[in-house]
C-alpha cells in the first residue's frame, strides 16, 4: 500500500513539475507581446509584439502627438510648430509601460488569462517631451496681445456725454500653461482656447457722477461758464476770454489753487508798460485781478473784473475774466482740484 501511494504521489509531482514547466514556458514566450485590451493613448495595442505595437504607436501616436498647436481667444489665434516646440512622441517608453501593465500579476494569473482569452482594462497616456521654455513663450506671447486692461466710463468734452466703460479681460496664465502641456503631449485637440477672466472697471457710467461732483465748462464760442453739480447745469455765467494772440489755452484742467484779493505778478512783456515783472498787491485799483482768483493753467486762471463791458468777448490776455459778484459765486461752489473743460 505504502509503494503505491509513494508511485501515486511521485505522479502527481511530477505532473505538476511538468504544468509549472509548460506554463512557465508559455509565460515567457508571451513575455514580448502586450495583453489583450491594453490601450495607449487611446489607441489599441492588445495582442500585438512590441515590435508591432512601436509600429502601430509611432504611426497612429507620435504623427500625431508631433504636430503644431494653436492658442486661440475670438479671432486671435497663437501658433506653435511642432518644431519649434521640440515635441517628440516617446514611443519606446509607450510600448515598455503596455508591456508592464501586460505583465501585472502572478504566472498563474498571466497563464489563467491568456488561456481563457482574459483582458487588461488599461489604458496608458501618451508619452512626449518638449520645450518648456517654448511653451512658456506662447503662453507669454498670448497674454501679452489679449490682456486687455478695464477702461472707466469717461465724458465725452464739451458734450458731456457718458462713455461707456469697457470691461478688461486677463488671460490665466498658469490654467493655459496646463492646458498647453495636455495638448503637447496627448493626441487630443491641437487648439486650445485660452482661459481668461474678467476684469471690471472702476467707474461705470452710474458713477460718473460721483466722479465729477463740481464741473466747470468754458465755452469760448458762447463766451459762457457752466458750473455743474454731479453732472446737472447748476449756474451759467457770462465771460471774457484771451483776446487775438493773447488766446486762452484750451482742454481739459484743473483748479490749481485758489486766492482772495490775489497779488498779481506782472508779465515781463511790452503791454505791461512800466508795471512789466513787478507785482502789484491784491485789492488795490492798479490790480486787474479782483477779488477772487482760481489758477487754471501756465500763469492762466479765473479772475473777477471791474470792467464789465468786456464781458462776453475775447478781451483779456489769456485769462478768464468774471463779474465780480459771480467770480465770487464760483469761488464758494470749487475746491482745488476741481476740473474745468476749456473749449
Amino acid at each position: 500500500m505504502r509503494s503505491k501511494a509513494f508511485t501515486l504521489v511521485a505522479i502527481l509531482v511530477a505532473i505538476l513539475a511538468v504544468g509549472s514547466v509548460a506554463a512557465y514556458a508559455y509565460d515567457s514566450s508571451r513575455s514580448d507581446k502586450v495583453a489583450e485590451g491594453v490601450t495607449v493613448g487611446g489607441v489599441a495595442v492588445g495582442g500585438l509584439s512590441a515590435d508591432a505595437a512601436r509600429e502601430r504607436l509611432q504611426s497612429q501616436v507620435a504623427t500625431r502627438i508631433e504636430q503644431p498647436i494653436a492658442v486661440t481667444y475670438g479671432k486671435a489665434r497663437f501658433n506653435l510648430s511642432a518644431e519649434d516646440a521640440g515635441v517628440k512622441a516617446d514611443v519606446g517608453g509607450m510600448v515598455e509601460d503596455a508591456l508592464d501593465a501586460s505583465r501585472e500579476g502572478n504566472i498563474v494569473s498571466r497563464v489563467v488569462r491568456d488561456v481563457t482569452g482574459g483582458e487588461e482594462d488599461v489604458n496608458i497616456a501618451a508619452q512626449a517631451s518638449y520645450s518648456n521654455s517654448a511653451a512658456n513663450q506662447l503662453v507669454k506671447r498670448a497674454s501679452d496681445k489679449l490682456d486687455r486692461d478695464p477702461q472707466d466710463a469717461t465724458l465725452d468734452f464739451p458734450s458731456l456725454a457718458k462713455v461707456k466703460e469697457q470691461d478688461g479681460i486677463k488671460v490665466k496664465r498658469a490654467a493655459l500653461a496646463r492646458q498647453i502641456d495636455v495638448a503637447l503631449t496627448s493626441t487630443g485637440d491641437r487648439v486650445v482656447e485660452a482661459p481668461v477672466k474678467t476684469t471690471k472697471p472702476k467707474v461705470t457710467r452710474r458713477e460718473l457722477a460721483k466722479e465729477y461732483p463740481t464741473l466747470l465748462v468754458a465755452d469760448r464760442s458762447t463766451f459762457q461758464l457752466k458750473l455743474y453739480k454731479d453732472l446737472k447745469l447748476a449756474k451759467t455765467y457770462t465771460v471774457a476770454f484771451g483776446a487775438v494772440g493773447f488766446d486762452t489755452p484750451t482742454g481739459l484742467y484743473n483748479i490749481q489753487n485758489k486766492q482772495v484779493d490775489p497779488a498779481w505778478s506782472v508779465p515781463d512783456s511790452d503791454w505791461a508798460g512800466d508795471l512789466a515783472g513787478t507785482v502789484v498787491p491784491g485789492g488795490i485799483p492798479e490790480n486787474p485781478l479782483k477779488a477772487r482768483w482760481m489758477g487754471i493753467y501756465d500763469g492762466a486762471g479765473i479772475h473777477g473784473t471791474d470792467d464789465v463791458a468786456s464781458l462776453g468777448s475775447a478781451a483779456s490776455h489769456g485769462c478768464i475774466r468774471m463779474a465780480i459778484t459771480d467770480v465770487i459765486d464760483v469761488y464758494d461752489r470749487v475746491d482745488v482740484g476741481t476740473p474745468i473743460y476749456i473749449g
